[in-house]
């Protein structure tokens, strides 16, 4: 069986479909970040959407040539728009053009600075759910004190809700992310909880407890039980479990105490002129710490689940975050994450159906089938 960490066969250059608009920078900040990825990658091509009078001028600036093909598309999903009233209203938008082009066979991901919600909702409607799949996930790759630098962590607000099935189809969608995202040949998977004793948490972890532990020999990860806020960031596991709710409220909370502590960290150089001389001392050992933790270095959580895979960047990033985006996105296709996940999936429910239809059989041979 071929590995998940083999590259897929070349069947010609990869090709990404980039929205140029609804990042909170205009679409010249996508087009920047867009050509710095391309100077480092000279195989990759481009469709970029958006209207074609404004972004016409940013790539032949950008000197991008016949690697972009810019598809004109007027509309623009705002930061303010409902979901609900892009999907009935959005067919001439960038973020619904972009996702028919995977769609439609002509790119493999898609990368989009726009709402996360309607996002969402698109991704959804155009690209259809993975069968076996019922709730899709956002996962991100978060700082942590593990070799690999980032633990992945799902679901950070695709659903609210994610009942006992939600989260094994989670730590699957993870591990699969890992293996392909991080390089990891046997993930380790933890199921976020109120402590890592097995009597503890709602009934649903508890079921998904059992349901993660049964399937993690035969889908090549492992499970380490429950799992705490503390080992987000930690080396006890590489890809962290939780419902959309907890895990977009961790995100929220990680993203502003690292704010909160960069803040602290230029009013305490500052405070004196001894303070800045100690701050000029400690600039490489600042530098170095400040690379490592830069949410720009792995801007992107990526839409699971999905019959095609989704990058969302963060709407305030930068050209610089624009390209790790392009990047992951890059990576994750030369990968054939896609048709990996898929499988994976597929896999995991005939295994499903395959032990229900076993226990049913069983209870009739029993005759304790009602």
């Amino acid at each position: 069986m071929t590995s998940e960490l083999d590259n897929s066969q070349a069947r010609g250059p990869i090709v990404l479909s980039i929205d140029a608009m609804g990042g909170d920078r205009g679409p010249a900040t996508i087009v920047a970040g867009l050509a710095a990825f391309a100077q480092r990658n000279k195989q990759a091509k481009f469709i970029l959407h958006g209207p074609a009078d404004q972004l016409t001028p940013l790539v032949e600036k950008r000197k991008l040539g016949k690697r972009v093909e810019i598809r004109d598309a007027q509309g623009v999903v705002s930061m303010e728009d409902k979901p609900s009233h892009v999907m009935r209203n959005g067919q001439d938008t960038s973020m619904w053009s972009a996702l028919d082009s995977v769609r439609n066979g002509e790119a493999t991901v898609a990368v989009s600075c726009g709402n996360t919600g309607a996002l969402m909702l698109l991704s959804m409607v155009r690209l259809r759910k993975l069968p076996g799949v019922n709730r899709p996930a956002i996962a991100v790759l978060w700082p942590s004190k593990n070799p690999q630098g980032f633990n992945v962590m799902l679901d950070v607000g695709a659903d609210i809700r994610a009942d006992a099935d939600d989260l094994l189809k989670y730590a699957l969608m993870g591990a699969s992310y890992a293996r392909n995202g991080l390089s990891l040949e046997r993930p380790r998977v933890g199921l976020l909880n109120v402590g890592t004793e097995e009597h503890k948490g709602r009934p649903e972890l508890k079921q998904a407890h059992e349901l993660i532990s049964q399937a993690a020999e035969s889908n090549n990860f492992e499970f380490v039980g429950f799992a705490e806020g503390g080992d987000i960031p930690g080396d006890r596991c590489d890809v962290v479990v939780t419902d959309g709710f907890t895990g977009n409220i961790a995100l929220k909370t990680g993203e502003g105490t690292a704010s909160l502590i960069g803040q602290f960290l230029r009013e305490a150089f500052a405070y004196s002129p001894l303070s800045r001389v100690a701050a000029l001392l400690a600039l490489t050992s600042l530098k170095r710490l400040q690379a490592r933790i830069d949410p720009r270095r792995k801007n992107g959580g990526v839409f699971l689940g999905l019959n095609g895979t989704v990058v969302k960047s963060h709407g305030a990033a930068d050209a610089t975050g624009v390209a790790a985006a392009v990047e992951l996105a890059y990576d994750l296709a030369q990968s054939g994450f896609g048709d990996r996940l898929a499988a994976r999936i597929a896999s995991a429910a005939s295994s499903a159906e395959e032990s229900a239809a076993k226990a049913g059989a069983e209870q009739e041979k029993d005759g304790t089938n009602p």
